[in-house]
């Protein structure tokens, strides 16, 4: 399964469509919080699934605030990150991580995009799609039974 992994668009769709445009075809979005009413207009635009989760700029979003999504047999945890404190580092994102069993974690909240691979977890920060960063990326997945391959992209 091919997937768009986004983060912070901060209302910038279009950027997000651009990454879209770039990446297709694709089965599914996620998208990591902070945009969750851009994630419904790319549902809309687009007509795939978009799965999200809320992050701390996303007030009043009906979207949770973490999820475990399951593909080919992969456990992932999509979170945004804050919660976690992930700016001042992993640790107890990993804990989390380890708590519930999964075998990959997905996080933004840090604008920075991260790939890496700690004690068999898999930890990918798509980075961000805001219009205001100085650099802004995305990521993109392909989810096997055999695992997990990750790139990430610049994007304008």
């Amino acid at each position: 399964m091919k997937v768009l992994v986004i983060s912070d668009t901060h209302g910038d769709v279009n950027r997000a469509l651009s990454a879209y445009a770039l990446t297709e075809p694709v089965d599914v979005i996620i998208h990591l919080g902070d945009g969750c009413a851009d994630a419904s207009q790319l549902c809309q635009a687009l007509g795939i699934p978009v799965v999200n989760v809320a992050g701390n700029c996303d007030l009043g979003a009906n979207a949770p605030r973490e999820l475990v999504w399951e593909c080919e047999g992969k456990r992932i945890l999509l979170t945004h990150g804050d919660r976690y404190q992930v700016k001042s580092g992993l640790s107890r994102l990993r804990q989390r991580a380890e708590e519930i069993g999964v075998d990959a974690v997905l996080f933004g909240h840090t604008h920075q995009a991260l790939l890496g691979k700690q004690s068999g977890l898999l930890l990918v920060n798509p980075g961000s799609l805001a219009s205001y960063g100085l650099h802004r990326s995305y990521a993109v997945l392909n989810i096997a039974q055999e695992g997990i391959t990750v790139q990430h992209f610049d994007i304008a």
